[in-house]
């Protein structure tokens, strides 16, 4: 039986803290407008911190909450959509950078879906003898990503890292986890690739030239507001009740949601389908903003660190993002 007990949580929250405020000031908007719309009243920028110091950061305050140390880690899993890097990959630069010398290391990127994916394959491996303690971090470093003459989406994006150390546990957990590929420009940021080989073309000939076909879709994110937020609340409410269905239980027997922190319109209307009531679902997105995989676990920090996550709770984790993925994970803590 897959089972999980979280050991300790840990973020990391970048010091430039933007409120609307700040960016109406910038471009054409107001706290109004993005709070009516969004639920978001500031985010956090990392000015000058890289994606993989702030996954290392978050995750040396989730061994020290757990009570572990470093070398008792088995396994590091990263999650991100925005590492510097194309290799080493995030979750090898966190070993490194928390001293985690026993610990095997695994990369994911579902995007926002991210961490959910992570504790998936964490549960897998805890299945196994050779791994007891896992290290989940999800690091996000958006800024850069996104196009601050687009009010549309710069608003909604924020950088951070959460992170989670785990073990099994002998009580059941359950998870879903889907993609739908067909539709992935409706967020997707390309990765520009230059190089000087004669025999390799820039262009691709691949995919829809009309990702491609002007210099912001190269460089910046790109998204769809309108399908993004008929595709997050169908999945999301699809993942929970074919995760519910997995674990026999109802939804009047889960304590807790946290859901992937995207706009609280998406939340409300996810939540609202399912008949959960909002005191169950768990919302910090007015401080954070959208921090893409990051959201779950600094949800779960800030949970933690209030005492509100207690022994025999019933969990629910549920996210989507691009690709477009999305997932869910039923666990009693």
């Amino acid at each position: 039986m897959r089972g999980i007990k979280i050991l300790g949580t840990g973020v990391y929250t970048p010091d430039v803290k933007i409120t609307n405020h700040d960016l109406s000031k910038i471009m054409e908007t107001d706290n109004e407008w993005i709070v009516s719309r969004t639920g978001i009243s500031s985010r956090n920028y990392s000015k000058d911190k890289s994606n993989h110091y702030m996954a290392v950061e978050a995750s040396k305050s989730a061994i020290e909450n757990a009570g572990v140390k470093a070398e008792d880690i088995d396994l590091v899993i990263a999650s991100s959509c925005s590492t510097e890097y194309f290799y080493p990959n995030l979750a090898s630069l966190v070993q490194g950078g928390i001293g985690a010398v026993n610990a095997a290391v695994v990369e994911v990127n579902t995007a926002c879906t991210g961490f959910i994916s992570a504790v998936d394959i964490a549960s897998r491996y805890l299945m196994d003898d050779d791994y007891k303690t896992v290290l989940v971090v999800a690091s996000e470093r958006l800024a850069p990503h996104v196009d601050f003459e687009d009010r549309a989406s710069c608003i909604l994006f924020g950088d951070g890292a959460g992170a989670a150390v785990i073990t099994k546990s002998d009580k059941p957990m359950y998870s879903y986890l889907s993609g739908k590929a067909d539709n992935f420009e409706a967020l997707y940021r390309h990765k520009n690739i230059s190089h000087n080989c004669p025999y390799v073309d820039e262009k691709d000939e691949t995919t829809s030239t009309a990702a491609f076909d002007t210099d912001k879709k190269l460089q910046y994110l790109q998204m769809d507001g309108k399908g993004v937020y008929k595709f997050a609340v169908d999945a999301m409410a699809t993942a929970v009740e074919k995760t519910l269905a997995k674990a026999g239980l109802i939804k009047d027997d889960i304590d807790l949601v946290i859901p992937h922190q995207a706009n609280i319109r998406i939340i409300q209307s996810a939540t609202k389908a399912l008949g959960i009531p909002q005191e169950k679902v768990f919302v910090n997105i007015g401080e954070h903003a959208n921090t893409s995989s990051a959201c779950i676990p600094t949800c779960l920090d800030d949970l933690n660190k209030d005492g509100r996550i207690k022994e025999g709770m019933k969990i629910c984790l549920v996210g989507f993002g691009a690709g477009l993925t999305s997932g869910a994970i039923v666990f009693e803590q």
